[in-house]
């Protein structure tokens, strides 16, 4: 999520037609990542929309029930792996 990270994207996207959703990471409890600030999100969408392509920044909704977009999954296979571990006798 850093401006480095911004002006790869629009390196590697040169020339080439885009519209580059972004979309703020949703953790959840165990999370490897965290979610970047919104002042580095603004500055990366920033760098990407000067270079010409649109960048809107989606916003996160369901966050404060575990529902945004990937939390869900990531319960779901969390219970189906538990459901799936061998009780003892």
């Amino acid at each position: 999520d850093s401006v480095a990270d911004a002006k790869e994207l629009v390196r590697l996207l040169a020339k080439i037609p885009a519209k580059i959703n972004l979309i703020p990471f949703n953790p959840w409890p165990g999370a490897p990542f965290e979610c970047s600030g919104w002042e580095q999100i603004e500055k990366f969408a920033e760098v990407v929309n000067r270079a010409g392509y649109a960048s809107p920044v989606r916003s996160p909704r369901g966050r404060d029930i575990m529902a945004a977009c990937g939390q869900l999954k990531s319960a779901s296979v969390k219970q189906r792996a538990s459901a799936r571990q061998p009780t003892s006798a």
